[in-house]
């Protein structure tokens, strides 16, 4: 729910927690003043720190919020052992695809159904996956490690695989992440993986990703050409005045999503709170770099479009899709959109649960992407088929 955001209508300078009555704002000082439109309850934030899977983060991030929907409590559910399993299946894919094939830290949205129909899941009270004496997630010597060792594999003389090489796989993900739990007690009970799967009650196949471009048929799936679909995992896809209105009608009936976009842009500010499109982005001045996995909330940046509402651009359907042609608009982050605000002259945002903690902004680790952005900068989403209407799920086949 809504929590230590500035409470511009009093002039405070400390955060207390907010109500649906309270004007709110990016960050002190700023002219924006927020009201709530609607605001749906999530778990807190996590961080996913020096790791590229932000995808794990945001989906599991989603799903605890539907399990609050769906009247079955909070729950918190391990990042990392959807992490450990999807790496020894992208194993398999990339050996299979000879090495022509994406293989790194990245995912997708339905990775997670993928991993959890296989595998189940487990509390992260289960499985924190810190097995090299840290206490905060770096996969950075990991990802060096199991790179090398399957490129060696495929690589090797004898010019076919042998029986070994999963095994060897696999042991060097369990002394990353520790031995994955066969069986476990929580809550008093003994549960697996996959009976721990079935006591949540979630059923993946209810879940769909929806996009918006127009080199693929409308109404129809097709398999989203970027980088971190190892998978091969299809969105539906929409015209872009409907996939807003998708997501807009989701929230006001109390669905949250996963939501998946570009955070390259000048216009996305973290640490100002702020995801905008304005007309004029040369006025933003950006100091210092984002780093790979942009988790650390990446460069700074000013501009007077952080600090009051501003112009921004409406792409069109034919902007939207040259902007994804020309690699300008990439698959960068996964985050969990949990509540639309609108600022004093009616312009609307979603807000949104990220996960790169709580110290980079003055939101909590929430943030304002104006509906401009969301526009522009969406790649896909990942929702409940139930928050589409009844006649666009019988459209799609759903």
């Amino acid at each position: 729910m809504l929590k230590n955001t500035l409470v511009v209508a009093l002039l405070a300078v400390s955060f207390v927690p907010a109500t649906a009555q309270q004007t709110l704002t990016n960050k002190e000082g700023s002219q924006y003043k927020f009201t709530v439109v609607k605001d749906i309850d999530a778990t807190a934030v996590q961080n996913q720190q020096n790791t590229g899977t932000c995808w794990s983060f945001s989906t599991l991030s989603y799903l605890e919020s539907e399990l609050i929907r769906m009247g079955k409590g909070k729950h918190s559910l391990s990042e990392m052992y959807i992490v450990r399993k999807a790496y020894e299946e992208k194993a398999a894919i990339y050996l299979r695809m000879h090495g022509m094939h994406n293989f790194g830290p990245g995912g997708a949205f339905h990775d997670i159904p993928f991993v959890i129909r296989r595998h189940g899941i487990v509390p992260k009270s289960e499985y924190r996956g810190l097995n090299y004496g840290s206490e905060k997630h770096d996969h950075s010597e990991l990802e060096a490690m199991i790179t090398a060792s399957l490129n060696a594999i495929k690589e090797a003389p004898q010019k076919k695989l042998t029986p070994a090489w999963k095994g060897a796989i696999s042991g060097m993900l369990d002394a990353y992440f520790g031995d994955v739990p066969t069986e476990f007690t929580h809550d008093g009970k003994k549960y697996t993986p996959q009976s721990y799967a079935q006591y949540l009650g979630l059923n993946m196949d209810d879940y769909v990703a929806v996009t918006s471009y127009n080199h693929h048929p409308f109404y129809k799936p097709f398999v989203i050409e970027i980088p971190d679909n190892w998978a091969f995992g299809q969105c539906y896809n929409l015209p872009l005045d409907e996939f807003m209105d998708v997501m807009e009608k989701a929230v006001m009936n109390g669905y949250t999503f996963a939501w998946g976009a570009d955070v390259s842009e000048d216009g996305f500010a973290f640490k100002e709170g702020l995801a905008l499109v304005p007309k004029d982005p040369s006025t933003i001045i950006k100091t210092g770099k984002d780093n790979k996995h942009f988790s650390d909330a990446g460069a700074d940046k000013k501009a007077s479009c952080f600090m009051q509402p501003t112009e921004e651009l409406w792409v069109t359907q034919e902007e939207r899709q040259k902007a994804f042609d020309n690699f300008e608009t990439t698959d960068d982050h996964g985050m969990h959109v949990t509540g639309i605000v609108k600022d004093q002259d009616g312009k609307k945002y979603f807000r949104v649960k990220n996960s790169w903690g709580l110290e980079h902004n003055q939101c909590d680790g929430y943030f304002y992407a104006s509906f401009g952005y969301v526009r522009s900068q969406t790649m896909n989403i990942f929702i409940h088929k139930d928050a589409l209407s009844k006649d666009l799920r019988k459209k799609l086949g759903l």
